[in-house]
């Protein structure tokens, strides 16, 4: 090396001076957006909600609760309107995702959910069962979601639930098909007969 490359490559560094005024001016700048753009969402799910308002208070579990034909313990992941998996219906905390106990007796279908509302869906309520991979904001493998078809204030209702055991899934897809479907064959015997 020539004696002017090695005091060029000996000479001292300084370390590079951080911007510190441009530093927390991008992290509040990304502050304010985070929180404007979870105001925008709220704003969404509000209007939804006030969008849904025609839907009637959901009916609560009879006093007199018949035998259980199936428990399932596990969670609620929401409801959108029945046919259309990504139009979700957050009134009256529909929207709300929580734990969820289930119980199929043959008056219908009791849910409880720990810090969320509870409903009922009577039996001439239910339109059947089946398994699908996902419900509005949640996709699970192919059949990981039990999804409960039920009808409410004139409107078909798709719900989502998994159970901690997703082997418990296809016993309860068929013993709601087959609890609606009575249901529907004793309706229509009981509208014929009136004739």
């Amino acid at each position: 090396m020539t004696p002017s490359l090695i005091h060029v490559a000996a000479a001292p560094h300084s370390a590079p001076v951080t911007d510190w005024a441009g530093r927390i001016a991008w992290v509040v700048g990304l502050l304010v957006f985070v929180v404007f753009v979870y105001w925008l969402m709220r704003q969404g799910w509000k209007w939804r909600g006030t969008l849904q308002g025609d839907l009637p208070e959901l009916p609560t579990a009879p006093d007199d609760a018949a035998e259980p034909r199936l428990t399932l313990s596990g969670r609620y992941h929401g409801s959108t309107t029945a046919g259309q998996w990504l139009d979700r219906i957050v009134a009256r905390d529909l929207g709300t995702r929580s734990k969820a106990e289930l119980t199929l007796t043959e008056q219908g279908l009791d849910v409880v959910r720990p810090g969320a509302t509870d409903f009922f869906v009577p039996a001439a309520a239910l339109r059947g069962a089946r398994l699908e991979a996902g419900i509005a904001g949640k996709v699970l493998p192919e059949g990981g979601l039990l999804v409960v078809t039920w009808e409410h204030g004139g409107k078909q209702i798709d719900s989502g639930f998994r159970s901690d055991q997703a082997g418990e899934h296809p016993a309860w897809v068929e013993a709601i098909n087959q609890l609606s479907s009575t249901e529907h064959t004793t309706e229509h015997t009981e509208t014929e007969g009136a004739r």
